[in-house]
């Protein structure tokens, strides 16, 4: 086990979570994966747009599966996107999923001083989680606080990075590569919602 797999300590998490909710984010604390997925369930109303981007996060706390099930309230955007077959059609309905009404993923990290560092091969889950969705919700597992944000630049780099290669590669693709990082500081829109739910278990890279 490395630094950067062990669950954060109570101090730790309180400091980030001060931190946080200063620059305008709420932020939760749940025990188990069992608990963030309900708390999802909780937090979206029925018959509202979801997109979400890439996560082993979501993978492993059920999300996923959730919604490829159509077992839910929502209009799941990204399975519009993956049923269309026409590359041009496709990337159309990429684009347009940015604004929508919920976005959920992950985050790489989160520094005890209240920066959150994402990064994205293609930058396609930036604009959502940046500005262009109204609501976003981030589980996060709490081995992925750091001291400060360069110590976040570190994880991704030294941790994240080659895990996510070393996943893309089991999967057929040929890796995955730094393409576009944000750096969130805080949210000054008063019209967004931004949500991250910490959880007390090690989830994703």
């Amino acid at each position: 086990m490395t630094k950067y797999d062990m669950l954060a300590s109570k101090e730790s998490i309180k400091k980030a979570t001060e931190a946080l909710k200063a620059r305008n984010i709420i932020v939760e604390l749940v025990d188990s994966r069992a608990d963030a997925l309900r708390r999802i369930n909780q937090l979206i109303p029925a018959g509202k747009e979801v997109m979400t981007g890439g996560s082993t996060t979501l993978d492993e706390i059920g999300f996923t599966d959730l919604l490829k099930s159509g077992k839910h309230p929502w209009k799941n955007l990204k399975d519009k996107i993956l049923s269309e077959k026409d590359p041009e059609r496709q990337m159309e309905l990429r684009k347009k999923s940015i604004t929508s009404e919920y976005f959920l993923g992950s985050v790489h990290a989160v520094a005890e001083t209240g920066e959150i560092l994402i990064v994205n091969a293609t930058g396609s889950s930036i604009p959502s989680a940046a500005f262009s969705s109204d609501n976003v919700i981030w589980i996060v597992g709490t081995q992925k606080i750091v001291p400060a944000l360069e110590d976040g630049f570190k994880r991704i780099r030294e941790y994240c990075v080659p895990l996510e290669d070393k996943r893309m590669k089991s999967v057929g693709y040929p890796g995955t590569t730094i393409g576009k990082y944000l750096i969130f500081e805080r949210e000054i829109n008063p019209n967004r919602k931004v949500t991250l739910i910490f959880v007390n278990e090690k989830l994703g890279f």
